[in-house]
């Protein structure tokens, strides 16, 4: 027997949500409002105190509901913080799609996981669905480098398995493998100068980083290895040899062996332009997240291909080349399926996603749990 959503109830929330602004280290408000609403469901409700190594006053929510079947707990998760501009939403509805007014982003990523959650939960409340212990972590700042999911206390989890709904990618969408990605800061040290009296005295250090990323492979290096230069800063006049250039940059490989190479490829590239013209470098590398790779017969994964069966839908298991929560969640040994839930061009202010899958979203994971539940021991 297929669960029904009640669509109303699940847009209205998803609008009221996307209102609130929760940019990266602004979740406060929206934290308040789902520690609420987890309660009123029956969950126990924590907070850590991960934001603030940033000076953030949010942590992640950490909510546990006991289970009514004896089978291994079950981790869901979506992240509460949003990119810019994400102040001032109003979204729109219109023959079934759902866009904010133009001039902000939607936030569907990732409220949308956040409501097909609750209503979820609402769900199987409702209807009497049988199911084991939940633990549902909302985490802050994944937008700024899953910076929650780092701070969160994994040891304090029960779950055996869980899903993290944010992927792009219809529902029935499930993502087995992310990349790990590293990222690069290079700061060149080079030597200032008059740039019309005496311009032969100074180390152009904006100069040094670019015949730097000139010599770099950036972009598509392969099918499962890219590299990006995506900041740089430098200089304070037009009239000065800028002694000062600041570059940030990444590289991302589902095989790690692939992204030591890229890292160490541009690294080095750095450094051969600095000693080249007699400038400093100093270089960070860090890496952000280790790489999602889930395989079709992994426990996590076969649930969420016979729940999408049972629904009617032909099951898609995909590679991706971004990072989600997911990545941390597995990497501390939670295996973590990422969830595509429909949202589209997301990080724009073109963001939209369809009302049928926020609907879907929900039918989805009522089915999974209802699935998990069905194995009792």
């Amino acid at each position: 027997m297929l669960s029904v959503i009640n669509e109303e109830r699940i847009l209205q929330e998803f609008l009221s949500l996307v209102a609130i602004p929760s940019e990266s280290g602004q979740e406060r408000q929206l934290a308040d409002l789902l520690k609420q609403k987890l309660t009123e469901l029956g969950f126990a409700v924590e907070e850590d105190g991960a934001g603030q190594p940033w000076g953030w006053n949010t942590g992640n929510l950490i909510g546990r509901l006991p289970g009514t079947v004896n089978v291994p707990a079950l981790l869901l998760s979506a992240h509460m913080d949003t990119v810019v501009p994400g102040v001032g939403v109003k979204p729109v509805v219109r023959d079934g799609l759902i866009t904010s007014s133009g001039d902000t982003i939607l936030g569907g990523d990732d409220k949308a996981g956040i409501v097909a959650i609750l209503e979820t939960l609402r769900v199987i409340t409702e209807q009497q669905i049988p199911h084991g212990p939940l633990e549902v972590v909302f985490t802050i700042g994944e937008e700024q480098g899953l910076r929650g999911a780092k701070g969160l206390n994994s040891r304090q989890l029960q779950a055996k398995f869980g899903y993290v709904l944010d992927s792009s990618g219809a529902p029935g969408t499930i993502v087995v493998q992310g990349p790990a990605q590293y990222q690069i800061e290079a700061v060149v040290q080079g030597r200032a100068a008059h740039a019309g009296m005496n311009p032969e005295d100074g180390i152009n250090a904006i100069q040094v980083a670019a015949q730097a990323i000139a010599r770099m492979k950036l972009g598509r290096i392969d099918e499962e290895t890219t590299a990006n230069i995506g900041l740089i800063e430098g200089g304070q006049a037009r009239n000065i040899v800028p002694e000062k250039c600041y570059v940030k940059g990444e590289a991302r490989s589902l095989n790690r062996a692939k992204l030591e190479a890229q890292t160490q490829a541009m690294c080095a590239a750095f450094r051969v332009a600095a000693e080249e013209v007699g400038a400093q470098i100093d270089l960070e590398v860090e890496l952000l997240y280790d790489e999602l790779a889930l395989g079709e017969h992994d426990e996590v994964v076969k649930i969420a291909v016979t729940a999408a069966q049972r629904l009617g839908w032909e099951p898609k298991l995909v590679k991706t080349g971004g990072g989600s929560d997911a990545n941390i969640f597995h990497a501390r040994g939670i295996p973590t399926a990422n969830l595509g839930i429909g949202m589209t061009q997301v990080h724009t202010t073109q963001e939209r996603i369809a009302v049928a899958d926020l609907v879907d979203n929900a039918r989805y994971l009522v089915e999974i749990i209802r699935l998990v539940g069905e194995r009792e021991k």
